[in-house]
C-alpha cells in the first residue's frame, strides 16, 4: 500500500471522506505517513507533507472515536524565501502550535505551497484522557464537555517540541512498536495538560463558527505587526464584539489575553533574531519595536529566564 492509499485508507475509516477524485491528495507530497492503531484508547499520526499548491480542506467529523478529541502537534520547517504574502498569513495560522478540538467539529486545514508541515497527531477518547489524569481531571473539566465547541489552541513549549520533533524523526522497528507510540503519546499528553493548568482561568462557553473566525482574525492582525502596539478599538472593530467579549473569547481559545499573548510573540520572535539571524540585543530590541532597551531585558528575562545577551550566549550554538 502507498503512502497516498494508506491516507486515503485512514480518512475513510475515520469517517473523513476525501473528494471522489481525490484532488486533495493529487496536491500533497508526502514526504512521510505513519499511522498507529492502538484503538479503541488513541490513533496517532506521524505526517510530513508538502503542497504543490496552495489549498484548503474542510475536514469533516472524525467518527472512529464516540467521545473524543483531536490534539495535533504542529510544526514547519523548510520556509522558501520567495514565500508569498499570501502563504505568509496562512503560515501566520500554523506556526509551531498545539490545536485541540473536539471529534465531532469540522475543521479548516490549510496546506501553503511549499511549505514542509510536519506534525504529530492524537486522536483520543476522552473517557482514557479522564483515566490517565485521574483525580485531578475536574481541573480540565472544559475538555470533557462536548456540549461546547472546544477550540483551543496552545503554544509549543521546549518540552513538547523536543518530543514532537523526535517522533518526527525516530525510525521504529515492528518491535514494540506500539509502546513506543503509546509511551511518547502519554509523555506529550503529560507536558500538554500541565501547560494547560496554568492558562488564564476563564470560564468556557459556546463559541459559534462566526466567532470563531472573528477570533483568529484578531490573532492574525496581532501576529502581523509585532514590532508596534496594536489598537484594542481597532481588533474590536475587526471581531464585531465589545471589549468585554472579545478578550474573554480571545483568553478562552489562546489561554492568555491579547496583550500576553502580543508581548509573548514578540519574545519568541526575539529569540529566533538572536539564535538565527545573530542579531545584537539592541538591534533586536529595536526592531520589535523597544524604544527601551531595558525594559525589554526584564521582559525577555522574564519569559526565558535569563537577560537577552546571557541566553544568546548560552543557545546560538544549540
Amino acid at each position: 500500500m502507498t503512502k497516498k492509499e494508506e491516507m486515503n485508507y485512514w480518512a475513510e475509516r475515520m469517517g473523513v471522506s476525501l473528494a471522489p477524485s481525490g484532488t486533495e491528495l493529487e496536491m500533497l507530497y508526502l514526504n512521510e505517513l505513519k499511522i498507529v492503531d492502538l484503538l479503541p484508547e488513541m490513533l496517532v499520526m506521524v505526517r510530513s507533507v508538502v503542497a504543490r499548491q496552495t489549498f484548503y480542506f474542510q475536514r469533516k467529523p472524525i467518527t472512529i472515536i464516540n467521545n473524543g478529541i483531536s490534539i495535533s502537534f504542529q510544526n514547519i520547517i523548510n520556509l522558501p524565501l520567495t514565500t508569498s504574502i499570501s502563504d505568509k498569513k496562512i503560515i501566520q495560522q500554523v506556526q509551531p502550535h498545539v490545536r485541540i478540538i473536539p471529534l465531532h467539529v469540522e475543521s479548516e486545514v490549510s496546506f501553503p505551497k511549499d511549505i514542509n508541515i510536519r506534525q504529530v497527531t492524537i486522536i483520543v477518547s476522552l473517557d482514557y484522557l479522564k483515566n490517565f489524569i485521574g483525580q485531578e481531571h475536574v481541573k480540565y473539566d472544559y475538555l470533557f464537555n462536548n456540549e461546547k465547541t472546544l477550540w483551543i489552541e496552545e503554544f509549543m513549549s521546549p518540552e513538547i517540541a523536543e518530543i514532537v520533533n523526535e517522533i518526527s524523526a525516530t525510525t521504529v522497528s515492528d518491535t514494540l512498536s506500539d509502546a513506543y507510540y503509546r509511551l511518547k503519546s502519554l509523555e506529550l499528553l503529560f507536558y500538554l495538560l500541565k501547560n494547560l493548568s496554568i492558562r488564564e482561568n476563564v470560564s468556557h462557553q459556546h463559541l459559534s463558527k462566526y466567532e470563531l473566525e472573528s477570533v483568529y482574525g484578531v490573532r492574525d492582525k496581532i501576529a502581523a505587526s509585532i514590532d508596534q502596539p496594536f489598537l484594542q478599538e481597532e481588533l474590536m472593530k475587526l471581531s464585531g464584539m465589545n471589549v468585554i467579549k472579545l478578550r474573554k473569547l480571545f483568553t478562552q481559545v489562546f489561554g492568555k489575553g491579547m496583550y500576553h499573548y502580543y508581548q509573548h510573540l514578540r519574545m519568541q520572535e526575539a529569540a529566533r533574531l538572536l539564535k538565527e539571524e545573530h542579531l545584537s540585543v539592541s538591534e533586536t530590541g529595536y526592531k520589535l519595536g523597544f524604544s527601551n532597551l531595558s525594559y525589554f531585558g526584564r521582559l525577555f528575562a522574564r519569559h526565558f529566564g535569563s537577560k537577552p545577551k546571557k541566553w544568546t550566549q548560552n543557545n546560538r550554538n544549540k
